[in-house]
């Protein structure tokens, strides 16, 4: 009887973006990297393209596209970033459920997910319906086929999910033993399976209600767990083993052994997992001790030949069923004894009543607009996938009554992003963790207060203050942070948004950078109009007028500025909207006149006079921006501190040596000189060229005073030294110095005191192994000699790499 593995990710990471900007700012706690998603990305979802299967002396015998062997889903949300910022990745993962078509008799190993991983029972019928129309419509846009099945987040199920779910023509969706209530075949009686005591090896068929059928998987619960929890993954081998004792020779039917995690467990959560994975895959593949299969493929071989009922209102991360999402039941990291989440339920009564509001004005103001307000929220995810002019267009041409004008089709944007940022604001993240200050509700805050602004800028309703009343309700357990309300005042508040304030980040930034006629600021287009600027020592002014325009919905303003910067952190300056020609030629005179004579206490007294409440400081620019002026204004700074520690450290490492070597305690200031110019040296070492000897002398030092290196960075700097070295090779494969070059350099890597990330060069190597190097052999016109010598160097780097080239590599 023939067995199978199917290995499910559930790939997936909480929404990040700044929701006024439809970007992630700089998170530091990710640091090297810019943020969480960035980070995550090279942890887990870029290795898992590329996942190495080494052999017994740690040597590599293979790279893998780990998605193609397994079943997954991406969070949309998370595919949009990575569609941005990571585009190979993400098109390495679609080329992978295109492959695993291929392998698997035309099912595809990608599965489709409830849009903003709500809370599938807790939504109401109509957002349920959005978030999975919206999920499929996404899955089709980016994987170009309708989904078999569709993840449900946190496994969170009841029956009118379901419903849906086969409504929609979803096939099947995954579930965890212990949400199976009885299960009983064509002739025998219902057994009762509550405990998960299940057989999660076979598919079932769920009957609803309407008659329809959707068809369930119930993963391994041990053994998911095992690879979540139980540092299963230490080892692939150990992993291969662990799944194969899933089967029974007792079963008389083709099992299907599947078990279902978080994706980021591959790597992120676990490091190296992405190639315990690989190693255990290839493990059971090449000894023919089961095959690889995906959940598409088995149900079309094997169609449920059991019925299943389901408990309803559970899920696979609360224990009380989906409680954890409304209630303090108990459920929480474990990590702060004695705090409450009784802030839960509050948070989500909030929710409810805003959006009641919400849905409430969105249907009356609608259908003056749009034959079907709920039809035209469903396809609106058309419009957040393309959310070019022509796109927008065609979509009013479907859903609008009547032609309708410039403001109009704004508003009408406007009211289909308060109904998004109104699902948003319930993603489920937001009530998973153990506090409501939490980064993670904070999110969904900011969500609920865009939806409000929104709202305001259309009916002026004043939505805010019932909604910070009933929010004031959910206490925080950190007594400096209160309640719900005062978060929201804290938290959301210095982040809301407008065009003037977008005006006065340009203003600003223009004062360190040229900006082109047109350009973009996250999401919002900006096009110059008059501007100048003038420098006068240390002082620099700007004025100018610009076009601001919302890629979101199409709402523009005209904005005059004026902002100076008087030296340091110290800016003054404001925007408010273009009154006329007259009046901004009158200001912009006045400024400039005052600005020319020195007086600057006169100039702050203008920005007062003509911008009033609307003057900001550096303090208000966004955070990649504010950081970006704050370092060009330190660097001077920096550089006299640099100066001070390196002379300090010159002129008395002699002594330094000599207290040490008698025993004597060096002073604390000697060690941070020594840290501060070392890690500086080092830098520069790796900048300027990765000379050996110069790297090694710093090293030695390093070593000799024990200072801490600055690891992350460093690593940073001398990884994209070796990846761009690498390209150029792989450009010009007949370089035979190129290659020495690369030999030297990779070297180098031995002396360093951290060990260098070399992915991406091993991904290059052995795509040139299996790609170039034969052909290359056969076609280039070498003569023997100089053949055998580029050979032998192409070699020495697969070593070093660690690359078993007497695998890796074709035959001479």
């Amino acid at each position: 009887m023939d067995r199978y593995i199917c290995v499910h990710g559930h790939f997936y990471q909480p929404p990040r973006e700044n929701p006024w900007l439809e970007a992630i700012e700089i998170q530091d706690s990710a640091y090297p990297y810019h943020d969480w998603n960035e980070r995550v990305n090279a942890e887990c979802y870029a290795p898992n393209t590329a996942s190495r299967v080494r052999d017994g002396d740690g040597r590599i015998l293979d790279i893998v596209n780990n998605y193609a062997k397994i079943s997954f889903n991406f969070g949309p949300t998370v595919l949009s970033w990575m569609k941005a910022y990571s585009p190979e990745i993400y098109q390495a993962i679609l080329d992978a459920d295109r492959l695993s078509m291929e392998y698997r008799s035309g099912h595809g190993n990608a599965l489709a997910q409830a849009y903003n991983h709500v809370i599938m029972p807790l939504a109401n019928s109509r957002d349920k319906r959005t978030q999975i129309i919206w999920g499929i419509k996404d899955f089709e846009h980016r994987f170009n086929r309708f989904p078999e099945g569709m993840w449900l987040p946190e496994t969170a199920v009841n029956m009118e999910t379901l419903e849906l779910l086969a409504e929609f023509g979803i096939k099947f969706t995954i579930l965890t033993p212990h949400q199976a209530a009885r299960v009983k075949n064509d002739t025998e009686k219902w057994e009762d399976v509550s405990g998960g005591r299940i057989d999660p090896t076979m598919a079932y068929r769920c009957r609803l209600l309407s008659g329809s059928i959707i068809n369930i998987f119930f993963y391994d619960g041990p053994i998911s767990h095992a690879v979540a929890f139980e540092k299963l993954l230490h080892r692939g081998e150990n992993f291969a083993i662990r799944l194969l004792g899933g089967f029974s020779d007792l079963r008389q039917w083709p099992q299907i052994l599947n078990i279902a995690t978080d994706g980021e467990t591959y790597g992120h959560h676990h490091r190296f997992g992405e190639m315990a994975l690989a190693f255990a895959l290839n493990y059971i593949e090449t000894k023919n001790l089961a095959k690889l299969t995906n959940y598409g493929e088995y149900l079309e071989k094997y169609p449920p030949t059991h019925e299943v009922e389901i408990i309803e209102n559970t899920s696979w991360s609360c224990a009380r069923g989906i409680e954890r999402w409304r209630s303090n039941c108990g459920c929480n990291s474990g990590g702060h004894p004695g705090w409450s989440q009784e802030w839960r339920a509050p948070l989500r009564d909030s929710m409810d009543w805003l959006r009641g509001q919400l849905e409430l004005r969105y249907e009356n103001s609608g259908k003056e607009y749009l034959t079907s307000p709920w039809e035209a929220r469903n396809e609106y995810i058309e419009v957040i996938l393309n959310r070019s002019e022509k796109n927008r267009n065609r979509f009013f041409e479907r859903h609008a009554v009547r032609n309708l004008n410039d403001d109009e089709k704004i508003l009408v944007l406007k009211l289909l992003e308060i109904q998004r940022h109104g699902m948003l604001m319930y993603t489920s993240c937001g009530w998973f963790f153990d506090e409501i200050s939490g980064i993670e509700t904070i999110q969904v805050i900011q969500y609920a207060g865009r939806a409000i602004q929104l709202s305001d800028d259309i009916f002026h309703d004043g939505l805010k203050n019932t909604f910070l009343e009933k929010l004031a309700a959910a206490k925080s357990n950190i007594p400096e942070y209160k309640d719900g309300a005062y978060l929201y005042e804290k938290f959301v508040e210095p982040v809301v948004i407008d065009l003037k304030k977008v005006g006065v980040h340009y203003a600003i930034s223009s004062l360190f950078e040229d900006y082109p006629e047109s350009t973009r600021i996250y999401c919002y287009t900006v096009t110059k109009g008059d501007y100048k600027k003038i420098q006068a020592g240390r002082f620099k002014l700007a004025v100018g007028c610009i076009r601001l325009i919302s890629e979101i919905t199409g709402e523009g303003e005209y904005i005059t500025f004026g902002v100076i910067h008087l030296g340091d952190h110290v800016f003054h300056g404001g925007g408010h909207t273009f009154a006329g020609d007259e009046a901004y030629q009158y200001m912009k005179e006045e400024i400039i006149a005052a600005f020319e004579r020195g007086a600057f206490a006169n100039i702050i007294r203008l920005m007062d006079k003509y911008f009033g409440m609307h003057n900001y400081s550096l303090r208000e620019l966004f955070k990649d921006g504010q950081r970006k002026i704050l370092n060009l204004i330190m660097s001077a700074t920096l550089e006299e501190f640099e100066t001070s520690y390196r002379t300090m450290y010159e002129n008395n490492s002699i002594l330094m040596g000599f207290l040490k070597d008698t025993g004597m305690p060096v002073p604390g200031v000697f060690y941070t000189a020594a840290e501060f110019t070392l890690n500086h040296d080092l830098k520069k070492a790796f900048e300027e060229g990765l000379d050996a000897d110069k790297i090694r002398g710093i090293v030695h030092e390093i070593k000799r005073w024990n200072v801490t290196v600055d690891s992350s960075a460093l690593e940073f700097i001398v990884r994209r030294k070796i990846e761009k070295l690498m390209d150029e090779l792989y450009k010009n494969i007949p370089d035979i110095s190129l290659l020495r070059k690369m030999e030297k350099k990779l070297q180098i890597l031995s002396l360093l005191p951290f060990e260098v990330n070399l992915w991406y060069v091993q991904n290059i190597y052995y795509k040139m192994a299996k790609t170039i190097y034969k052909d290359f052999l056969l076609r280039t016109k070498f003569d023997e000699r100089d053949k055998s010598c580029w050979v032998e160097e192409f070699k020495k780097i697969g070593r070093i790499l660690s690359f078993n080239t007497d695998i890796v590599l074709p035959k001479d």
